[in-house]
């Protein structure tokens, strides 16, 4: 089974080229590209697509690579030694499993999120080489090595906060999100409202995009932004023309909050000095 996207989700050819390759060739996607442009939402409606269930690793700054493995709790084992509990004599009571154990414990392939990888230090990916190159790592508790049943489809996804070892980058296939165009967001906007207004949505794309391109600006809004916006703007009755007449250099359009994110864009947007 190829992927295409979804109902939900419009890929460009590109991104269902590398989402296939890194299927066939069984190897690590990385996605990059700016907040809101899909990169988490890709890996579910990829199992969606697939009919595969998904297993999600959201990746923070104190996460480490043991704890995708496994967990071994020795402060219980310890305490039930203390209580007399039969429990004690067997070490995998005390072994909690990983998102990475739990895909490669799975009997059917499971597509695998690492969300945000770039949030953790620097060795975080350095110490996941074997265990996403081999799709096996050993437990040293149990004395065994744990094999994936079925490699799982694994998609990373980064903000590139901070850059990544290149051993780790030579294990992965590579694929940049680029912002859609007018024509792609068109789409998208189709899928979450159909048989809206074109005039209403014409026009709010129009604004969208001039405050992308407003110079200053630190946070340009994403997708996620423009859809929240217009369905605020769905939400109340327009007058005839009002957004067609906002000219950002002395009106601005309803509803701004939902599109600018900070205290800097708001300054920089209502700064009457600001270039164009």
């Amino acid at each position: 089974m190829t992927f295409t996207g979804t109902e939900n989700y419009i890929a460009s050819r590109e991104l269902q080229i590398a989402v296939n390759a890194a299927v066939l060739l069984e190897k690590p996607l990385l996605v990059k590209g700016e907040p809101g442009t899909g990169k988490t939402l890709l890996a579910h409606e990829i199992a969606d697509a697939m009919k595969k269930k998904i297993i999600t690793w959201h990746i923070k700054s104190t996460t480490k690579a043991q704890q995708g493995l496994y967990e071994y709790d020795a402060v219980s084992r310890l305490r039930d030694s203390q209580l007399g509990s039969e429990k004690v004599h067997d070490i995998a009571n005390y072994i909690k499993k990983g998102k990475l154990w739990e895909a490669f414990d799975a009997d059917e392939q499971v597509v695998l999120l690492i969300d945000e990888i770039d949030k953790a230090d620097i060795e975080f990916p350095n110490d996941l080489l074997l265990e996403l190159d081999k799709m096996e790592f050993y437990c040293y508790e149990l004395q065994k090595t744990i094999k994936a049943k079925k490699r799982p489809i694994v998609i990373i996804t980064s903000n590139n906060e901070k850059e990544l070892p290149d051993a780790f980058l030579r294990r992965c296939l590579f694929h940049y999100i680029r912002f859609p165009d007018r024509s792609l967001m068109q789409q998208i906007v189709d899928v979450h409202y159909p048989g809206l207004q074109e005039e209403l949505v014409d026009n709010a794309m129009n604004i969208f995009y001039r405050l992308r391109e407003l110079k200053g600006i630190k946070k340009r809004p994403g997708t996620s932004e423009l859809l929240d916006w217009i369905k605020l703007l769905t939400m109340e009755t327009l007058q005839e023309g009002e957004l067609k007449s906002v000219d950002l250099k002395t009106k601005y359009p309803p509803h701004i909050s939902a599109l600018l994110k900070n205290e800097h864009d708001w300054e920089t947007l209502y700064n009457p000095n600001r270039r164009y």
